[in-house]
């Protein structure tokens, strides 16, 4: 099946999957990058998350994989629709969180925050 055949639809041009939807996948492989700031992520991500907040994404961009899918995610979709373009236009497979941390924390999926404690989203 082709990666356009298993989304729901794309938003500007990017691609888009659900919060389960993306947990699925984590669990499949696929990396969750979140691109939010720095008080963000401690207030509370999601435990299998990587963090590259989104104005050192280009810089980080050599260490990000090119084999495996990359599911962005920021507060609310905006910011990690932009991200998933660009990291689409370096020759990744990369789709957006619809609805960002806020779908996440609504889809009852874990979060943690500083020290390990339940985290939040801000």
């Amino acid at each position: 099946m082709s990666l356009g055949d298993r989304f729901r639809h794309s938003l500007g041009g990017v691609p888009v999957v659900s919060a389960p939807e993306a947990l699925r996948w984590t669990g499949e492989g696929a990396l969750l990058l979140d691109v939010r700031e720095d008080g963000e992520w401690q207030a509370g991500h999601a435990p299998q998350a990587r963090h590259v907040p989104l104005g050192r994404l280009l810089q980080a961009l050599p260490s990000l994989p090119t084999d495996r899918r990359i599911v962005v995610v920021c507060r609310s979709g905006n910011r990690s629709r932009t991200a998933a373009k660009w990291l689409s236009q370096s020759g990744r497979e990369a789709v957006n969180l619809t609805g960002g941390m806020r779908a996440w924390q609504a889809a009852g999926l874990p979060l943690v925050g500083r020290g390990g404690r339940p985290g939040t989203v801000i």
